[in-house]
């Protein structure tokens, strides 16, 4: 099952394999912008209580679980689906494509991925730290699914000129 997923990459396109520290920023873009949605709306549905666990526990209530866990969840896999990266890996230029293919990821991939978040996460985020060994630069979730974060590649930054400097009395 595949949905509109924007624009394929150019297939003369050259593209690199995405590491470690660009995905980790990316992951902290993405964070962010969570945090600035679900935090209001808990904040809205249960008030500053919220961030005291002595008071609250685990959950919250029935509301904290929909706003804490399925939002986020539907919003990341929308973008996958539909944008191929969410707004943390737009920002640095890449997307998540089928590893065999480079075709856009299916939503069967997409959820795979994500359940494979929690994978890459339990032995002391092993999973995710795997994209820095890996010849891919895949973590445990992008092998699970048959995926790959790719950007096209650069080729470098223009180098620093200046002026040749000027003849004394010129």
């Amino acid at each position: 099952m595949t949905a509109n997923q924007g624009a394929p990459m150019p297939a003369d396109e050259e593209l690199e394999y995405v590491g470690f520290w660009a995905r980790t920023g990316a992951s902290l873009i993405d964070t962010v912008l969570l945090m600035c949605v679900v935090t209001p709306l808990v904040v809205w549905v249960y008030g500053w209580a919220y961030f005291d666990p002595e008071r609250t526990g685990m959950l919250a209530g029935p509301a904290d679980g929909l706003i804490s866990w399925v939002l986020p969840a539907a919003a990341v896999l929308a973008f996958w689906v539909y944008k191929q990266a969410t707004p943390g890996k737009m920002a640095i230029g890449s997307r998540i494509v089928d590893a065999r293919t480079g075709a856009p990821v299916t939503v069967t991939q997409s959820l795979v991925r994500y359940l494979g978040y929690y994978v890459s996460l339990v032995p002391l985020g092993l999973g995710f730290m795997w994209v820095g060994f890996d010849a891919r630069k895949q973590g445990w979730h992008d092998k699970m699914a048959g995926t790959v974060v790719v950007r096209p590649k650069h080729r470098g930054i223009s180098p620093v000129t200046f002026d040749p400097p000027k003849p004394p009395g010129a």
